[in-house]
């Protein structure tokens, strides 16, 4: 029997825009980039996506088998396609065309019992049948942020107000960057219910671990491990969360209340995917484990 924790993840692969591709393109999206990464950090992983026909037989779909990600396509007629631009206010990132739904009926009966599932909407391609798709006991982390996004092909992406659907009622972990968390959103208090977690990210500024608890927002903030230049930041939240998720599974007891070292995992490995520009080049844990060795090591002298 395999001891690796499983971990099943949900949604549509992008195309983003790259000049230096021969292709014009590179795969990535939530999906991608939380598969590649929770493989790395040693999981078992499924991985339902879907693609249009260009990106159904992109090459990195190979580096995920090759990884030991068990992939499953779901045909879309569009796929997201994004143009990520690094500028010096941070990541501008524009809509070429939007996506179709990934249903909740695509996914296959023999996994529906995965005891954890990492939905990463990039393009509000799941919808509310997902909120009703799983066993109640199924632990659901969403990336709230692919929800969150107002899109118009051939227009700048912009964020929309934080709303709780039914979706978003559902999970146990919600995962957040600062800059989708719009002004004119309610209270976090507000929006979380009792016990659900949020991840939130906020680039050089580090990463916080909140909860809802008896009607207050408890939990611990961490820097960037260590601060890095970034080469790209396309994926690196999706990183993020995908290793808080499987440092937490691997490791039971990080799941403690107080206990940060899941945060500080997810925040090396972060901190390292802002130095590849694809996710074929995804860290893993031999490398996690040097920089957590190093910080360990400096923090000592």
């Amino acid at each position: 029997m395999d001891p690796r924790p499983t971990v099943l993840v949900v949604g549509a692969a992008t195309r983003d825009i790259d000049d230096a591709d021969p292709r014009g393109w590179r795969l990535g999206g939530g999906v991608s980039y939380a598969s590649m990464a929770a493989a790395r950090m040693g999981a078992k992983v499924r991985a339902l996506i879907g693609v249009e026909a260009e990106a159904g037989g992109a090459s990195e779909l190979d580096v995920l088998r090759a990884a030991g990600v068990d992939v499953r396509l779901v045909p879309l007629e569009r796929g997201p396609v994004f143009h990520n631009l690094q500028t010096d206010e941070g990541r501008v990132q524009m809509l070429h065309q939007s996506s179709d739904p990934v249903p909740a009926a695509a996914l296959p009966d023999d996994w529906r019992a995965t005891p954890t599932v990492m939905l990463t909407p990039v393009a509000a391609e799941l919808g509310l049948d997902w909120a009703t798709a799983l066993p109640h006991d199924t632990f659901v982390a969403l990336a709230w942020q692919g929800l969150l996004r107002y899109l118009k092909a051939g227009t700048p992406v912009t964020g929309l107000p934080l709303t709780v659907s039914a979706l978003v009622a559902r999970a146990d972990v919600l995962a957040l960057s600062a800059e989708d968390a719009t002004v004119d959103s309610p209270q976090l208090r507000d929006l979380l219910r009792e016990g659900q977690r949020l991840l939130l990210t906020h680039g050089e500024y580090g990463s916080a671990e909140l909860q809802l608890s008896n009607g207050r927002i408890h939990g611990h903030v961490m820097p960037p491990l260590p601060r890095r230049e970034p080469i790209d930041t396309t994926g690196a939240g999706d990183v993020f969360f995908a290793s808080w998720l499987i440092a937490r599974s691997l490791h039971p007891d990080l799941a403690r209340p107080g206990d940060a070292r899941a945060l500080a995992a997810a925040s090396a490995m972060a901190s390292l995917s802002l130095t590849i520009s694809s996710l074929v080049d995804l860290p893993d844990q031999g490398d996690l484990c040097d920089v957590l060795v190093k910080l360990r090591d400096r923090q000592l002298r």
